[in-house]
């Protein structure tokens, strides 16, 4: 899956004032991440956990910091949510006698340490610390935990529930299903000479290759070109970084099984260190169908490795009819193969 703004302009839809991408039939992303922010900090900032019951007064103050990633990917009208991320919230608590005498005030965080799209149907774990641990800090500590969690939970789910209708992409989707009006003409004949460019367009767009697209990701790693390289062609490397089994040959026309079979191809060119060129095809896909992998590896300075992924031809359906292949193609190449070789080898960036 492209970071946000960096994918294939051919099929990745910018924002356009004419609402080209009608009905969001094309891939459109929209980064998710301060308006996580924004969104999560209204929803859980002072809330009222306690208001006195049995001498106890408990609010959140403010959400200190929301890290990882948000995103919201469009593509035939169909919302795609994708997030990953933490976050830290600030806490007060204070405890009074029967008199209404301050026995006690104490500060404490709630750590919530992944919330993500693929545990959207569950509630994330949730940790409660205080800073003063005496008996009356631990009483506070319980009580947070007890009523205060239910209800940051809560909260939570809404933002969970406004990610999946498309966070601040929902506005956009309801304005983009509304055509746009149809400019006035100045005559008759102004009119009769701009309808015959609309077919024209249209045959245009017909001419490119239907039913395929063409994904495009640069990323950066902390290594040498020919580290890198060593561990894509590199089957136990290979098996490492993604825990599945592969069979990788480093001749040209040479064949490979990665994902434990799951995809399947040959080497068209090898350069080391700079190129890998390969015919991809997944084993979903209608048969006789591959597509073209292109891994440009360079070097602009000792130990930064810039990669250039093009993987061309890729299906927008497979044999069975799911419409989600090019994002999940996209979402592999960053979630199963870059991000993993970052997360195995310490390449960082």
């Amino acid at each position: 899956m492209a970071k946000y703004g960096e994918g294939d302009k051919r099929w990745i839809v910018e924002d356009r004032p004419d609402g080209a991408n009608v009905h969001n039939w094309h891939w459109a992303e929209t980064d998710c991440i301060e308006w996580s922010r924004n969104l999560l900090t209204k929803l859980l900032s002072d809330l009222t956990v306690l208001d006195g019951e049995g001498g106890l007064y408990i609010k959140t103050k403010k959400v200190d910091k929301v890290e990882g990633e948000a995103y919201v990917n469009v593509r035939k009208g169909k919302i795609i949510p994708g997030y990953e991320i933490s976050l830290t919230l600030a806490w007060e608590g204070e405890a009074k006698d029967a008199d209404g005498k301050s026995l006690l005030k104490a500060d404490g965080l709630v750590e919530i340490p992944y919330i993500a799209d693929e545990n959207a149907d569950e509630d994330p774990d949730m940790r409660v610390s205080v800073k003063d641990e005496g008996p009356i800090g631990k009483r506070l500590k319980e009580a947070m935990l007890a009523k205060g969690k239910p209800l940051i939970l809560e909260k939570v789910r809404v933002y969970v529930e406004s990610m999946a209708k498309g966070g601040p992409a929902k506005d956009d989707l309801e304005i983009k299903k509304v055509a746009p009006k149809a400019q006035p003409v100045d005559s008759p004949a102004a009119a009769t000479t701009a309808k015959p460019k609309e077919p024209v367009v249209e045959k245009k767009k017909e001419a490119k290759k239907k039913g395929f697209k063409t994904i495009t990701l640069t990323e950066k790693f902390s290594c040498r070109a020919g580290a890198l390289y060593e561990i894509l062609m590199d089957e136990n490397r290979w098996k490492g970084f993604t825990q599945s089994n592969a069979r990788i040959s480093k001749e040209v026309g040479g064949e490979f099984s990665i994902f434990d079979g799951s995809v399947t191809g040959t080497n068209v060119e090898l350069q080391d260190g700079k190129l890998i060129v390969q015919k991809w095809r997944f084993g979903n896909w209608a048969d006789g169908i591959h597509s073209t992998v292109r891994l440009a590896l360079d070097e602009p300075e000792p130990g930064l490795t810039v990669v250039k992924l093009t993987h061309a031809d890729v299906p927008e359906e497979d044999r069975y009819g799911n419409s989600t292949v090019v994002e999940n193609t996209e979402r592999g190449w960053r979630d199963l193969i870059f991000n993993k070789i970052r997360a195995v080898f310490s390449f960082g960036i």
